[in-house]
């Protein structure tokens, strides 16, 4: 059985995130939603990422635009305008722990994921870096990423899983997948396993490098 730590990436989305969070809120379960900067700047955007605050689910960092990984992008000013800009709108609605999720990618694990000056950065800001051990593919398999996912859950002791709550037809199926893990015995977690942290509240931790382009 497996302590399940749900997280949402590239929203909030004005239809999909609202069904997500009232399906959340049927189970009783906490999530965590990686929000692009690109979408706190819009009205809409901020008003839900305070419905996401206010339901009881956390919020982090997921860059501005999700268009190249740190690890990649040659632009000089890259930190400054995919994290510190989405970082000031997160700062307005958010005040708890200060989590950012690189971008993979289709979920890839790799040297592309971060770039020196964003660990400098994540580490001045005292940020913590979360990544996965779950992505079952919601954008690849609208249906079949529920199966994907409940394998995940078996196979490991804490599971986090990497959904998007900016599939309309995708998350139609999250409320199945909540009553499968539950029907099978996992639980669901706010907590993090150690694996999935190269860094904590600014300090670097064993197996950084593996994230980090030379």
């Amino acid at each position: 059985m497996s302590a399940v730590h749900l997280t949402f990436d590239n929203g909030p989305h004005p239809e999909v995130t609202p069904r997500v969070l009232e399906v959340l809120g049927r189970h009783g379960v906490s999530a965590t939603f990686f929000v692009l900067g690109q979408h706190l700047a819009e009205p809409w955007g901020m008003s839900l990422a305070h419905q996401i605050r206010d339901a009881g689910h956390r919020l982090g960092n997921h860059s501005f635009t999700h268009q190249t990984p740190l690890g990649e992008d040659p632009r000089p000013d890259a930190v400054a305008l995919e994290l510190a800009r989405t970082q000031a709108l997160l700062d307005q609605v958010w005040s708890g722990p200060r989590w950012f999720r690189p971008f993979g990618g289709g979920g890839v694990l790799g040297p592309h994921l971060l770039s020196p000056a964003a660990v400098e950065w994540l580490k001045t800001e005292r940020m913590t870096c979360v990544l996965w051990t779950s992505v079952p593919g919601d954008w690849l398999d609208a249906a079949g990423w529920v199966d994907k996912a409940l394998a995940d859950a078996e196979a490991q002791p804490t599971d986090v899983v990497v959904l998007h709550d900016v599939l309309e037809e995708a998350s139609l199926h999250l409320d199945r997948f909540l009553d499968a893990l539950v029907a099978r015995g996992h639980t669901f977690t706010a907590a993090l396993p150690p694996a999935c942290l190269p860094i904590v509240d600014g300090v670097t931790q064993p197996g950084l490098r593996s994230f980090v382009a030379s």
